[in-house]
């Protein structure tokens, strides 16, 4: 039963956001990881690359095919990818279990190289990411499903595309930047109402952001 400003009643009668569209494994998602502070950089690099791979298409697109997405890019260890080669490409598009676009696979091996030297510069790329995190100040006082709707991109989001493309990366645009934003937890925008928005508000009162 869908409700006003965005948000619907599950099968187990909890209100969510819309967009899973209560299909199990994208409700899992929005469940289970959507929103949840994440300082692993692995796993940063891993959000920041299948979000570069979405642009263009669904984010459930490349949702299902995640896991050979972390088969073909040796589980988005960068240090790994880093050195992926021509003969890589190849095999990368010849690969039909992930999105065979020859410019998002070169990207991300471009950008496995960068991300080693943000952490050899700066620690960790959470370090990096997390020091961009938006203040109250950056954030609406309410986050309901126009506010959502209204804000593809923000003036953070802008700010880091414009710095990780200063430092060599590609396929990092606002609208992807703040895609990733939304995944890793640097904000919450499970809307007002949503069953896992507080749930999500203590974890990010409890993370300890990297230095």
């Amino acid at each position: 039963m869908a409700h006003e400003n965005g948000l619907v009643t599950g099968d187990d009668g909890k209100v969510r956001c819309f967009w899973h569209g209560n299909l199990p494994d994208y409700l899992a998602y929005h469940d289970n990881e959507w929103g949840r502070p994440v300082a692993d950089d692995v796993r940063l690099f891993e959000k920041i690359c299948l979000e570069g791979f979405q642009s263009g298409l669904s984010w459930l697109t490349i949702l299902r095919k995640r896991e050979n997405f972390r088969l073909a890019f040796a589980g988005f260890d960068f240090h790994q990818v880093a050195k992926f080669d021509d003969g890589d490409i190849a095999r990368l598009l010849e690969d039909k279990g992930i999105v065979r676009h020859r410019g998002k696979i070169v990207s991300t091996i471009n950008n496995a190289r960068r991300a080693i030297e943000m952490e050899a510069e700066h620690g960790s790329l959470g370090a990096w990411f997390w020091r961009h995190e938006p203040g109250p100040e950056d954030r609406p006082e309410v986050f309901d499903y126009q506010t959502l709707r209204a804000n593809p991109t923000t003036a953070v989001s802008v700010r880091i595309s414009k710095e990780l493309k200063k430092l060599g990366w590609s396929f990092v645009g606002p609208t992807t930047i703040y895609a990733f934003m939304q995944a890793m937890g640097m904000v919450n925008d499970h809307i007002e109402g949503c069953c896992c928005r507080p749930s999500i508000e203590q974890l990010r009162r409890d993370f300890v952001r990297p230095a």
